[in-house]
């Protein structure tokens, strides 16, 4: 009884990471089709941009719920359980608006049509890796050795 619980619960938080993708379709490149043609880049800023979307309504929500929600309860832990769950949605807010500013930034490079290469050894990062992390700047090769490198100087 207690793993179907676990699996009902697994499922909702798996479902609530996939959210930016779940209309998702995978792009198909036409043969002989040249890497980041205009069809390659309009999917790409449909994915941005549903995602900034839905990041932003997220923000509005959070904003309405803190006003509806706000009470000042007379009671001190249930206060500092709501300061908790407050700071817990900023805390969430805070990465989904870093999150809107690279999906800003990397907008601006498909503007400039220098989307899809890598920042480091300029190879095609690849549509499939694009379509897992959208925002991505550099290769799988590159960003493996990148981590491997953080690990080591910071353990």
């Amino acid at each position: 009884m207690a793993s179907t619980a676990r699996k009902k619960g697994a499922s909702k938080r798996s479902s609530k990471a996939d959210s930016p993708f779940k209309n998702f379709t995978p792009y198909k490149p036409k043969k002989s089709e040249k890497y980041m043609s205009d069809g390659q880049l309009e999917h790409f800023r449909q994915i941005l941009l549903s995602w900034r979307l839905e990041l932003m309504e997220e923000v509005d929500r959070t904003v309405h719920h803190m006003q509806d929600e706000a009470t000042n309860f007379p009671d001190p832990a249930d206060r500092a359980t709501q300061e908790e769950e407050f700071s817990i949605e900023l805390r969430t807010r805070d990465r989904e608006r870093k999150l809107i500013k690279k999906i800003d930034q990397t907008l601006e490079l498909l503007d400039q049509r220098e989307f899809g290469y890598c920042d480091t050894c300029g190879v095609e990062i690849g549509l499939r890796r694009l379509e897992a992390r959208p925002t991505a700047t550099q290769c799988v090769d590159c960003k493996s050795l990148e981590e491997i490198k953080e690990r080591q100087l910071h353990g």
